[in-house]
């Protein structure tokens, strides 16, 4: 049974600033370290719950975050980036499960260090007419390859956020949000524990656990930080203007419509 480990950073225990989560900054490189020994526990997880095979993304920032050298040398990492399949990127290779560990509240969410893909560039994410956190994204891209997302981990408002997305899923608060910046963590030990152990029970969900399955063509919205995000944006043909910092596309997939906005997000680089 092969299982994917998507990490991120965001919602690992103890991390809060975004100089925890940015390289260059003395502070990212005990994040980093914090996030693999997140990763670590649900290796851990997957394998004492009888996972043969672990595939473990690296999903945040330029996707070379996690250290190779301390994760566990019986899973096998995904790193760099671009990639088509992103934060999901596994989800394609027959796994039978994916795994949601770190992540965090969508832009415009109440909980710590919040965004979607790029807290530059997006301030918000519709398909459909609905919110989309990253979980939500790339679950329903996981989705389009029939694997469910079975466990999720990180403060509490990512977990209010996606609980009704994925109902067998094994959620792990690892802290609670008080505000952007500012929260309650268990400690680094203590939510290694917990991850472990929730990889186990959302493992022990897979019989009933349905993959995400957004409606599609999909409606896309894409709300801009500034109206020069969406200037550039809108160079793509396909994208219609909708405001000053609103734009919308269609997408015959949710596979087409991450592979836009990681473009956009990309392309965002050149007004920073």
């Amino acid at each position: 049974m092969k299982i994917l480990i998507s990490v991120d950073i965001e919602g690992v225990a103890g991390v809060y600033h975004s100089q925890q989560v940015r390289a260059g900054n003395t502070e990212y490189e005990r994040a980093r370290r914090l996030m693999t020994d997140e990763a670590n526990a649900a290796i851990a997880g997957a394998f004492d719950a009888g996972a043969t095979q672990v595939l473990v993304n690296d999903s945040h920032g330029d996707f070379r975050n996690l250290l190779p050298d301390v994760l566990d040398a019986r899973a096998q990492v995904i790193q760099g980036k671009p990639r088509y399949m992103s934060m999901a990127a596994g989800a394609e290779t027959g796994v039978a499960g994916m795994c949601m560990v770190g992540y965090h509240s969508r832009a415009g969410g109440r909980g710590i260090l919040a965004h979607t893909i790029n807290s530059f560039a997006f301030a918000r994410i519709e398909f459909n007419g609905e919110p989309m956190s990253e979980a939500g994204l790339y679950g329903a891209l996981a989705g389009e390859y029939g694997v469910p997302v079975i466990m999720g981990s990180g403060d509490d408002v990512f977990i209010e956020e996606n609980r009704a997305l994925f109902p067998h899923a094994a959620f792990v608060q690892t802290k609670q949000a008080t505000g952007q910046n500012s929260g309650v963590s268990l400690s680094p030990q203590k939510a290694c524990e917990a991850i472990r152990a929730g990889v186990m029970a959302g493992m022990g969900q897979l019989a009933k656990a349905q993959p995400l399955r957004l409606r599609t063509p999909l409606e896309v919205r894409l709300y801009t930080q500034t109206p020069a995000l969406a200037d550039l944006f809108c160079q793509w043909p396909d994208f219609e203007r909708l405001d000053a910092t609103l734009l919308g596309f269609g997408a015959p997939t949710v596979e087409a419509a991450v592979r836009m906005l990681n473009c956009c997000s990309a392309m965002s680089a050149m007004l920073r």
